[in-house]
C-alpha cells in the first residue's frame, strides 16, 4: 500500500516523518482558517493558541504539499503513529483528490489523507470558531507553549507559502495584524504606557481544559 498525506499547515515546512516523495499542488473546496485551539504545542489550556485547519468553501482551493510514504507497512504505520500524536487536536481524517499545477481537471493523486477539525463549537472542544481579525491577532501575538510562540507558527506559515509561490491572502492579512499588535505593545513599553498585551476574547471552551482544572473567574 501507499500512503499519501496532504500538508497545508506546519507539515509544509516541517513534515517530521520519513517520506519517499512529495508533490506541490492543491485540493479543491477547502480554505485555511485559524479557528482551531492548540493547548499543548503553541499554547496552553489557560491561553490556547490558534492554529490552522481547513473548512469547506466550494470556490476555494488550498495549496500545499502531498507527501508519499511507500516503504512498506511498517514505514506507513510509523508515519501514521507520528501524525496521530502530532495532529491530536484534529478530530477528522478525510480523503481528497490532489491536483498538480497546470491540470485542475484530472487529479494527480486520489485518496490523499488530510487531518481537519469539525467546525462545531459544541461537539468539538478544540474548535474556537471565527473571531474579529484584531481579537485573533491579539490571541496569536501572546499565546505560547512548549513548541514556542503562536505568532512564530503564523509567520512560518506565511514564509512557507511564499516559498512555494502560493501565498494565502488571509494568512498575510492576519500576520500583518499580529505585527501591528506587537508593534503597538513595543511602542507602549518604550513610552512607559500601562497598556498590557492581553486578549479580551473568550479563548477556549471550558470542555477543552483538563479534567479537574480550577477556573478562576477573577
Amino acid at each position: 500500500m501507499v500512503l499519501w498525506v496532504f500538508g497545508y499547515g506546519s507539515l509544509i515546512w516541517n513534515p517530521g516523518f520519513d517520506f519517499d516523495d512529495k508533490i506541490l499542488g492543491f485540493i479543491k473546496g477547502y480554505k485555511r482558517t485559524f479557528n482551531l485551539a492548540c493547548i499543548d504545542h503553541r499554547g496552553t489550556p489557560e491561553h490556547p493558541a490558534r492554529t490552522c485547519t481547513l473548512e469547506t468553501d466550494e470556490e476555494a482551493i488550498c495549496w500545499g504539499i502531498a507527501y508519499c510514504v511507500k516503504g512498506g507497512i511498517d514505514k506507513e504505520r510509523k508515519a501514521m503513529q507520528y501524525l496521530e500524536r502530532r495532529e491530536c487536536e484534529y478530530d477528522q481524517k478525510i480523503s481528497v483528490d490532489f491536483f498538480k499545477e497546470g491540470d485542475s481537471l484530472k487529479p494527480a493523486v486520489t485518496n490523499v489523507l488530510v487531518f481537519v477539525s469539525t467546525p462545531d463549537p459544541i461537539g468539538n472542544k478544540y474548535y474556537l470558531g471565527p473571531a474579529p481579525l484584531e481579537d485573533m491577532a491579539r490571541q496569536i501575538a501572546t499565546a505560547n507553549g512548549p513548541n514556542g510562540y503562536n505568532r512564530d507558527y503564523l509567520f512560518n506559515m506565511e514564509k512557507a507559502l511564499a516559498s512555494i509561490s502560493h501565498e494565502d491572502d488571509a494568512i498575510i492579512e492576519l500576520a500583518n495584524e499580529v505585527r501591528m499588535v506587537l508593534n503597538r505593545a513595543k511602542e507602549a513599553k518604550v513610552t512607559g504606557s500601562d497598556i498590557t498585551l492581553k486578549s479580551h476574547v473568550q479563548l477556549v471552551h471550558l470542555s477543552a481544559l483538563p479534567e479537574g482544572t480550577v477556573v478562576d473567574s477573577r
